[in-house]
């Protein structure tokens, strides 16, 4: 057997596939006596009639098709490997030359990785929108911390307030006639938070500890149940129980309840101090993805569709996984929104176009500089993925397969290329647009009013 390889364009292969009339007999005569006992022929026992008699009924190509699914399968992966290629796409077969005592001669047509043909991706000039460590920020981050150690006080002695937590029960009927899920016990609901249809919590507060009282409600259109919408209601209601939550002071005690530190400076210093490596992080990052993309948009690179497809299927895929993880179904949801996997496949070809691209490009500058990862930083990766995880280093390595491995012996090497990129870039800081004045802000409102 031989092959031979042609380049047809930067992104396409062909393979040219030569089997001596030997080798071929032989796949047909393999094909034959894995075949024969699902064949019946008149005259002979199932299974026993001789090749020739099958051939002579059935056609002398009866096996050929078989025969050729034989030879082809390690001739492809043998070409492939030799030549180098990453096929994206199944081949397309086209056959040559076939029959008794000729060769048999084909070649297949495939999309292959493309090449990139690289323009600047050193020295690059970006603009990019710095993050700023705001006194807002590091207010919440503090808020965050006060909310964990607040604590719920039983009321007893006054009427519910906004921002307290209810206990009720509820029956709501519309027209006098109760409707489905508009009945419930022991719930909880914390006023202002706008759970309950409007108006709902308002009528709430000033009710004490154990009254009941009817409320009277609309609800909104649209609604999720449309036999609804638009509706009047009434609520019956009762007040089992009023909550409200009492945060810490902000001063030592709850500094050295919450943290390691014995004063509340001490614990702001260090808010500050991982508020200004968590921005800096996300600088650097927005500083690499804008020198990625400049990289990418002075690359010329001819993408094969299959490649798209591929990436928008595991872009879904990906989404099916989040929506598993929240407790829907992807198809609901798309249902719901009067879309279709098509559409919503044609939706993310955009996106999924910019991440072949970057791929692309990067593994191109990859091979152009030779960048090959060494064990310290394979060593960098595994220890930052673990951390994204929360786990140990080393329980998190011992957990890894071999492709696992591979595959951030990868992400080690594209980290390595993204360090290049930054290596000679000037990063500019890109001034934030100017804010719309009071005037203009209203005008808006008011067209938007109108519209």
């Amino acid at each position: 057997m031989s092959y031979s390889y042609e380049k047809i364009s930067s992104n396409k292969a062909k393979l040219s596939f030569v089997f001596p009339a030997e080798a071929f007999d032989d796949a047909v005569q393999k094909a034959f006596l894995k075949m024969r006992k699902s064949i019946n022929v008149p005259g002979f026992r199932r299974g026993k009639a001789p090749r020739r008699v099958v051939e002579s009924m059935f056609g002398e190509g009866v096996f050929y098709d078989d025969a050729v699914n034989l030879l082809f399968p390690d001739a492809y992966e043998a070409a492939v490997k030799e030549y180098d290629l990453y096929p994206v796409d199944q081949p397309e077969f086209n056959l040559e030359e076939i029959g008794v005592g000729k060769d048999l001669k084909f070649n297949v047509e495939v999309y292959v990785r493309p090449d990139v043909e690289l323009g600047q991706y050193k020295g690059l000039e970006v603009e990019v929108l710095k993050q700023k460590v705001t006194d807002e920020a590091i207010d919440a981050e503090i808020e965050q911390d006060r909310e964990k150690a607040s604590r719920t006080v039983d009321v007893e002695d006054r009427p519910v307030q906004d921002g307290d937590i209810v206990n009720l029960d509820y029956a709501g009927t519309v027209d006098g006639v109760a409707f489905e899920g508009g009945t419930a016990e022991n719930q909880t609901l914390t006023i202002g938070s706008g759970r309950f249809i409007p108006g709902f919590e308002e009528q709430m507060i000033g009710m004490n500890l154990g009254e009941e009282k009817d409320l009277n409600v609309t609800f909104p259109t649209p609604y999720q149940s449309e036999e609804l919408a638009g509706k009047d209601a009434v609520f019956h209601v009762k007040v089992n129980g009023i909550q409200f939550v009492e945060k810490p002071e902000l001063d030592d005690d709850f500094a050295q309840d919450i943290s390691d530190f014995d004063t509340f400076a001490a614990y702001k210093e260090d808010i500050v101090r991982r508020l200004t490596e968590r921005v800096e992080k996300n600088n650097e990052n927005m500083a690499k993805n804008a020198l990625v993309e400049k990289a990418v948009e002075n690359a010329k690179v001819d993408i094969p569709q299959a490649m798209i497809d591929s990436q928008s299927d595991y872009m879904i895929r990906e989404m099916e996984m989040q929506s598993a993880y929240q407790g829907f179904r992807l198809d609901d949801y798309l249902k719901y929104m009067g879309m279709t996997r098509e559409s919503l496949k044609a939706q993310n070809e955009p996106e999924a176009i910019r991440r072949v691209k970057n791929e692309l490009v990067l593994n191109a500058i990859k091979e152009a500089e030779k960048i090959e990862p060494g064990e310290e930083d394979i060593e960098k990766q595994i220890a930052e993925q673990a951390e994204r995880f929360g786990q140990d280093v080393e329980d998190f390595k011992k957990s890894l397969t071999d492709e696992q491995r591979e595959y951030l012996k990868e992400d080690a090497a594209i980290s390595l290329v993204l360090d290049l990129l930054m290596k000679d870039a000037t990063i500019k800081e890109k001034q934030p647009e100017e804010p719309v004045k009071e005037e203009e802000t209203k005008a808006a409102a008011a067209d938007e009013t109108e519209a």
